[in-house]
């Protein structure tokens, strides 16, 4: 099966594992006057691209790939899904007062603690890859609650301008009392663990 690469390459698409998936839609299908790319298939039968084959297909190098320009919005749970649409509603006034064009956001739901955030973990391997051009957040810790200027170094390491706006509207309070909660439940159940291997060593040596 092969696919209108003209038509293809323009659509919305997934990264996983570092393929590059496209709809599997009827008006992808291999009839246009464009050239056409040959599909590999999952064991599902899902088409695919891999990013160098459409690369060579295009006779473009990896630095020549257009880059992203992105906008993470995050929240911690479901209840406060509300607060995205105010993260994404005060970066887009910014992206037009400054004129930033093909804004592309991700929205997640997740706390800022949580480092296997699928949607971050993704952004953070398109950061590495030097696919993202600017990041965008409302807020930096919209990004992680701790660990932000690592994630600053990696963005400019490979050439990505990580833009915050500093809106502390969008870091609700309650929010970060949650965050102070999960780190003092994570350090009391260490230090039980620490009594319980203690009490089980005094045990073993008697």
């Amino acid at each position: 099966m092969c696919v209108n690469v003209s038509n293809a390459a323009r659509r919305t698409h997934d990264r996983t594992g570092g393929q590059v998936y496209f709809p599997a839609s009827q008006d992808t299908a291999g009839h246009g006057s464009g050239g056409v790319l040959p599909a590999r298939r999952t064991a599902s039968g899902r088409r695919y691209w891999l990013q160098p084959d459409l690369d060579r297909y295009l006779g473009r190098t990896a630095g020549e790939r257009p880059r992203r320009t992105v906008c993470y919005c995050r929240v911690s749970s479901q209840a406060q899904r509300p607060d995205l649409k105010n993260q994404r509603r005060i970066v887009e006034e910014f992206a037009i007062a400054k004129g930033i064009a093909n804004l592309e956001f991700i929205e997640e739901i997740g706390g800022g603690l949580n480092f296997k955030r699928p949607k971050f973990t993704a952004l953070v391997d398109s950061v590495v890859a030097d696919e993202v051009a600017m990041l965008v957040v409302a807020h930096k810790d919209r990004l992680a609650r701790f660990g932000f200027e690592l994630l600053q170094h990696l963005c400019r390491k490979h050439g990505s301008e990580l833009l915050v706006l500093n809106t502390e509207k969008v870091s609700p309070e309650q929010e970060m009392v949650q965050d102070l909660m999960a780190i003092t439940h994570c350090f009391s159940s260490r230090l039980d663990g620490l009594r319980n291997y203690r009490r089980a060593l005094k045990e073993a040596l008697k």
